[in-house]
């Protein structure tokens, strides 16, 4: 119904809205943190330009590759190929990114409340900036385990060491044969958690998450909640925008906040309890952070 719903453009200052996300912030019962790919992005962990051409300028030369996104997609003629890609990938966005700033001034900002996180993203970010493990659910999968690739079961694994192996022994965008990580039940090759299409394996970890964040969705359904949407674009709304703008306009006591920039709008039948910023993550959560326990930026 969202998709035939005019959206609403909001004329309140800058200071206004910062002032407006801080209170609500401060005083909502349950925060319910919805994060996409923005955010990492605002991290500086970004999937083209320079960063793509520090890590894989071998791969765009050879194969015309162009960021890492689409790189995830490309044909390799052998898994020797597949696993250079994905272990060289997974090692630089999981294992050895660091913290994002963004995240630790989000926890920051929550740590005291009583929030859930759900996201889209795949990098262990949340948990990398000490964000309770139990307050998060991760939908799409997580870089730092795999699953059996048909699948002929529903286990995931831990893959750090097996990554951190072929990124240090791959060869001329090629890991050695030894290294393609198989299934230990059927032999199958594995594949990397993701959800890209109906072969994602949901273990009971995600499911364990799951239950989490529904059980927390019911118990705060009547109180006033905010609803923090980070860098949520239109690849997959039906995930975290839609049911966000939904809560949002069944709850009388909810209030809608979306921080991303140059998509940053709501529905209007929600505009009066919609919070829209259409600005830079970093810098607004840093801003948030340093007025913390302050007053209005009106005085």
């Amino acid at each position: 119904m969202f998709l035939r719903t005019s959206t609403w453009k909001f004329t309140e200052t800058y200071s206004d809205k910062i002032d407006r996300l801080k209170h609500e912030l401060e005083t909502a019962d349950a925060i319910v943190i919805g994060a996409g790919a923005g955010l990492s992005a605002a991290a500086g962990m970004h999937y083209s330009g320079e960063r793509f051409e520090r890590y894989f300028s071998d791969f765009r030369r050879k194969y015309g590759i162009t960021d890492m996104y689409s790189g995830g997609f490309y044909p390799f003629d052998t898994l020797e190929e597949y696993w250079a890609w994905w272990s060289r990938h997974i090692l630089i966005n999981r294992y050895e990114a660091g913290v994002g700033k963004p995240y630790a001034d989000l926890l920051e900002l929550v740590r005291d409340r009583d929030y859930f996180v759900l996201t889209t993203n795949v990098d262990h970010q949340f948990q990398l900036a000490g964000f309770d493990k139990k307050r998060l659910f991760y939908t799409q999968g997580d870089y730092g385990l795999w699953q059996c690739s048909r699948p002929c079961h529903d286990k995931t694994y831990d893959n750090e060491e097996a990554v951190r192996q072929m990124a240090a022994e791959q060869k001329d965008m090629k890991i050695p044969s030894k290294l393609i990580p198989r299934c230990p039940f059927c032999g199958a090759p594995m594949n990397v958690n993701l959800r890209c299409d109906d072969t994602f394996v949901e273990d009971e970890g995600w499911h364990r998450a799951a239950e989490r964040y529904n059980d927390f969705i019911r118990r705060h359904e009547k109180q006033h909640v905010l609803f923090l949407e980070l860098g949520v674009g239109g690849n997959t709304p039906v995930i975290i925008k839609y049911p966000f703008w939904r809560m949002t306009e069944r709850n009388p006591r909810a209030v809608y906040t979306c921080v991303n920039q140059g998509e940053a709008d709501c529905p209007i039948g929600i505009v009066k309890r919609s919070i829209c910023i259409d600005d830079d993550i970093r810098a607004v959560l840093e801003l948030l952070k340093e007025n913390a326990g302050k007053g209005s930026q009106n005085g």
